[in-house]
């Protein structure tokens, strides 16, 4: 399997998940099935470099949040690999050892709109942008530009807001925006929510068995 139209799809969606809520759920089921993906792996931080001041909820409740979610999901599911080095790691590092470890299968990196917004600030920006495909989930309402990144980087951009059909990736590595998912949730204003009332009422935001974690070990208290 060398040629690179026989590679399975296989995507990565790093961050603190904390808590995962039904957003994030939304966005691996829906970018499955948009571009057809063969796999997609949640991939829980160890400590987000670019936010040093934001410490997260311990990489074990996180995981363990997320792996009660994708219990029964065929083609999701939890990557420990940055939580199995037990420090704060660049994407660019954790994508050059994905490579190593699938070299023949075609990798999709996924970013919210926020981290696009923000790219410049992370470590080696440009070549992690340039070192496999990505997918930049854009919330409602919210903008994004292309203007902050460079030439090279722009030449990768292939802008799908607006489509909502099964997607051929394209045969060379691209940068696809999409809008496809729909949702306008914080894990920030859920921990910030939980922390000012003794009764937990973000369960339309999370899975229910997310909650009754969450309720269990009395996080974000």
């Amino acid at each position: 399997m060398t040629e690179r139209n026989q590679a399975r799809k296989i995507a990565f969606f790093g961050g603190t998940f904390d808590p995962v809520h039904i957003g994030h759920l939304s966005i691996a089921k829906t970018l499955v099935s948009l571009f057809d993906l063969q796999s997609f792996h949640f991939l829980p931080a160890f400590h987000a470099p670019h936010k040093p001041n934001s410490k997260p909820t311990s990489g074990y409740h996180r995981f363990a949040m997320l792996s009660l979610v994708t219990n029964d999901e065929s083609k999701i599911s939890v990557s420990t690999l940055e939580l199995d080095h037990a420090k704060s790691r660049y994407s660019f590092d954790t994508l050059t050892e994905l490579k190593t470890m699938y070299p023949h299968d075609r990798i999709f990196f996924v970013m919210g709109a926020d981290s696009w917004m923000d790219i410049k600030t992370w470590h080696r920006w440009e070549e992690v942008l340039l070192l496999t495909d990505h997918i930049v989930v854009s919330r409602p309402g919210y903008e994004v530009s292309f203007s902050h990144v460079t030439e090279a980087v722009q030449n990768r951009i292939v802008d799908l807001r607006g489509e909502t059909g099964n997607i051929s990736a394209m045969k060379d590595p691209k940068i696809y925006f999409t809008d496809a998912v729909h949702f306008d949730i914080s894990a920030t204003e859920i921990r910030e929510d939980i922390r000012e009332d003794d009764a937990f009422d973000r369960t339309d935001d999370v899975p229910d068995v997310v909650a009754k974690y969450i309720e269990k070990y009395e996080l974000y208290r």
